[in-house]
């Protein structure tokens, strides 16, 4: 079944944003900082304690964020609306109809995380990610 989940984007406050909704609404939260990541080397030494993704889970709720990376933090892309697929057909057949008439920001590929992962924009301006996770 396909779940559609909010991803937040912050300008350096991803770790204390994220501490403060785990603080108030309950659940597991899971930080990964760029600086651990296969990226770490094409990035400066200042970003290495951004936060490349977090994940905030307590059963009932997802909510998922990052520090923004390269993209200056405005009105409209302070969000993106992350859909997780469970099969492959589900996931190439959403990229494509979301897709249209919109613009692919990331052809759908595999990444180091384990996910086959892509984004886009829709023809109404919103931003999607689109993911699989292979389990």
């Amino acid at each position: 079944m396909v779940q559609v989940n909010p991803y937040l984007n912050f300008n350096g406050k991803c770790r204390e944003a994220m501490e403060f909704y785990r603080d108030c609404l309950g659940g597991e939260l899971y930080l990964h900082k760029l600086g651990e990541s296969p990226m770490a080397a094409q990035m400066s030494s200042a970003s290495a304690d951004r936060i490349l993704h977090s994940h905030l889970f307590n059963g009932a709720y997802t909510l998922m964020a990052s520090d923004m990376m390269g993209t200056r933090l405005e009105p409209g892309n302070s969000i993106t609306l992350c859909l997780n697929c469970s099969s492959d057909a589900e996931l190439f057949e959403y990229f494509a109809k979301l897709g249209a008439g919109g613009k692919i920001i990331l052809d759908l590929h595999q990444t180091f995380w384990g996910s086959t992962y892509g984004e886009l924009k829709d023809k109404f301006g919103m931003q999607w990610m689109l993911s699989l996770q292979k389990r």
